[in-house]
């Protein structure tokens, strides 16, 4: 088995280039801004360039040229000080974390945490959007709280596709091949220093897999790869993009992720207390497990299949029916039919695990309904989703009533120390406890902000709105030169957005239902907003539409074109290739963050809990974590809280609900000023925001909920309840 970190050989008998190489191995540097800043002062032109990625800029680098610019930028001790921080936080685990308090029962069989897609950094580009940005802050939390966890994935040798929005607005798709010599990810190999692979059998013949190890911290995730010699030419490429082909393409994936992760565990020696599983797309991997018992233990199948069940957490992120994988029984008899043949219960049986009625031979099996049907605790991702998730899913359990049905909800958050702007990271480490960033899901390590100081506050943000404005001329910059633009037009890029205006952000998947058009429902009445000059309001868009979503790309275009437009050009901007990057200057920088999904149809939402640790103020239908986050003095709410059936109806109500909110509530608020020309009631709320909302939200509350509701029950400790 490949290690988790380098050796712990003490600093000094290490040179200054391999310290920094150590260093950038781990992805414990994405959320230590200190450390990104030491690679930005290596050469800050080229990090940007390299998409902050350290391994390319010290690639870039020879020993000798890396010691001289050590000297130059006058950098050792801060490299020394920092891989002596790194060290110490990797082997202080079982010692000095939450988790070497409260995951007793964990220490000698870890979790294991399986999920589709990652996003740990951009660097990386193994996430789509927010359910992969979310299993990369869970990583990370439960490497900051010592909590014993092992995740599993896919490698997608193209990642998710970058997008490039062309001369009539419509986003175009491009793929890259990713080079896994140029990331912080080495190969798996056992002890003799060979590549470890695994086997997964079908019908039509055996698929391999080898694996790649990405250290985030103290946590392992390992990422499989099809795409070697072993495997057919179609097989290689089944792991090239991430949600890309047909239904065959995606059921060979998630066979892959499911049995294929369960038997690199085993291969590596890992035997999991817990399998948590994020989203049904790895649902296959209890099977794996029953197989083992019934074979290691003489269990019959429904005796492995109880033991597998109490081990196992489903966390379910979908509340559209047409949003979970199904398959045929073609589908399932030639990919899962040997595996099924092994558990003695034929591929009819597996049909019968994936569906609602197992009698119903009309019913397509459903990844969904497999993970219920193979978990103890299941849960929705925010109290709203836990209750449509009830609703949803009833019919698993046609004995209980709706409020009775096993589906309890651990509300989403997002990992402070990578979402968390550094000016605004310096300001919290002045005023809150020292230990701070260790106790944020404490109330009462927030409460020292009331004694901050506005003006401080304010000018923080302020500063953090200038660098997103910078950073969106930027990026504008780029597309037009790109485009090749006339040089006029590039040239008046370079003074586009007013950094006096109130500057509101919409950035997150161009799905339909999330209907970032919305604000434009009434042209006549958004014109008015955008042209009054005493009041001047901006919007920046941003997010890419699934390759296959026409609907979600043409919003995307009337966007566009309405930036062009002499009227709007310069207040509303497109920013193409949404990114964690750009998310990271949006999140941060924004006055406002927009958010009017179709209710109940946003399962939680994290980008404007990335918003709250900011001091930006969330402006949101009372959908996903919002409606349990909003007490009518830290943000916005768009509407009542209620949905109309007649989708038409409900798009023209929340239209016009959001102009209100804006017009009566946000603008005034935002423009009224003291004699410092501060908004002193706006900095109010912006306070208020941070203190009720940021210890809620946060990863570590969130992997502290799944430790105490879900994993240490699984393990054989103490239970307590899922919260209802």
């Amino acid at each position: 088995m490949t290690t988790a970190s380098p050796s712990t050989t003490a600093p000094l008998q290490l040179t200054f280039g391999e310290k920094l190489w150590a260093l950038a191995r781990n992805y414990w540097w994405s959320w230590h801004p200190e450390v990104q800043v030491i690679f930005y002062e290596l050469n800050p032109q080229r990090w940007r360039e390299l998409d902050q990625n350290p391994v390319l800029l010290l690639s870039e680098y020879s020993p000798e040229q890396l010691e001289q610019r050590g000297r130059e930028a006058v950098l050792y001790s801060r490299v020394n000080y920092a891989y002596r921080r790194w060290q110490e936080y990797m082997e202080s685990a079982r010692t000095d974390s939450w988790g070497a308090e409260n995951v007793g029962v964990l220490g000698h069989r870890p979790v294991a945490y399986f999920s589709a897609e990652f996003g740990i950094h951009e660097s990386l580009p193994n996430y789509s959007g927010g359910l992969g940005v979310l299993a990369g802050d869970h990583l990370k939390s439960a490497s900051d709280l010592g909590i014993p966890l092992v995740a599993i994935g896919l490698f997608y040798h193209e990642g998710y596709f970058s997008q490039l929005i062309d001369e009539t607005g419509w986003q175009q798709e491009v793929y890259s091949h990713v080079k896994n010599e140029q990331l912080p990810i080495r190969l798996v190999k056992n002890a003799e220093g060979e590549t470890v692979f695994v086997r997964v059998d079908t019908r039509q013949g055996p698929m391999f897999a080898q694996a790649w190890q990405v250290d985030v911290g103290r946590v392992k995730l390992y990422l499989l790869d099809v795409n070697i010699e072993q495997n057919s030419p179609e097989d290689r490429k089944l792991t090239a993009r991430l949600y890309g082909g047909d239904q065959r393409t995606r059921i060979r994936q998630e066979i892959v992720l499911g049995l294929g992760g369960a038997r690199l565990l085993t291969a590596l020696g890992y035997d999991p207390h817990v399998l948590h599983m994020n989203e049904g797309h790895s649902a296959f991997a209890p099977l794996e497990f029953i197989r083992m018992r019934m074979h290691d233990d003489h269990l019959s199948f429904d005796e492995a299949l109880k033991d597998v069940a109490r081990m196992c957490c489903f966390t379910t992120h979908t509340p559209v029916a047409a949003g979970h994988d199904r398959f045929d029984y073609g589908l399932i008899d030639e990919h899962l039919g040997p595996i099924a043949d092994d558990l003695g219960i034929g591929s009819g049986g597996i049909m019968g695990m994936g569906r609602l009625d197992p009698n119903n031979q009309h019913e397509a099996f459903c990844m969904t309904v497999l993970a219920f049907k193979c978990s103890r605790t299941a849960n929705g991702v925010s109290n709203l989703h836990g209750v449509v998730s009830r609703r949803m899913w009833a019919g698993l359990w046609p004995w209980r009533s709706e409020e009775e049905v096993p589906i309890g909800h651990v509300t989403n958050g997002v990992h402070v120390g990578s979402w968390l702007a550094w000016p605004m990271q310096q300001l919290y480490n002045r005023v809150l406890p020292t230990a701070w960033a260790t106790n944020q899901a404490d109330p009462k390590t927030w409460e020292p902000l009331n004694e901050l100081s506005p003006g401080e506050l304010w000018e923080t943000h302020e500063a953090l709105k200038t660098n997103l404005i910078a950073f969106a001329r930027y990026r504008l910059i780029r597309r037009a030169k790109r485009l090749k633009l006339p040089e006029a037009e590039i040239q008046a890029l370079a003074n586009i957005l007013n950094p006096e205006a109130l500057t509101i952000g919409f950035a997150r998947r161009f799905a339909p239902y999330k209907r970032a058009d919305l604000v434009l429902r009434d042209l006549d009445f958004f014109r008015k907003i955008i042209a009054d000059s005493k009041r001047p309001v901006q919007f920046l868009f941003a997010g890419k539409s699934h390759p296959a979503d026409n609907g979600g790309k043409t919003i995307l275009r009337n966007i566009y074109n309405l930036t062009q437009e002499p009227d709007f050009k310069g207040k509303v901007v497109l920013l193409e290739d949404y990114d964690i990057n750009l998310a990271k200057y949006l999140v941060s920088g924004v006055d406002v963050w927009l958010n009017n999904p179709r209710r109940p149809l946003e399962a939680s939402g994290t980008s404007g809990q990335k918003v709250v640790l900011n001091g930006g103020l969330n402006c949101s239908i009372l959908d996903g974590w919002w409606a349990e986050a909003y007490d009518g003095t830290n943000g916005f709410a768009i509407g009542s809280g209620r949905a109309h059936a007649n989708q038409e109806i409900q798009d023209e109500r929340d239209a016009k609900a959001v102009m209100k909110t804006l017009l009566e509530e946000v603008i005034p608020l935002y423009y009224e000023r003291d004699n410092d020309d501060l908004p002193q009631a706006w900095i109010a709320r912006m306070m208020r925001s941070i203190i009720t909302l940021s210890p809620k939200f946060n990863s570590d509350r969130m992997v502290m909920d799944y430790v105490t509701s879900g994993y240490v029950p699984a393990a054989g400790g103490v239970i307590c309840q899922m919260k209802r």
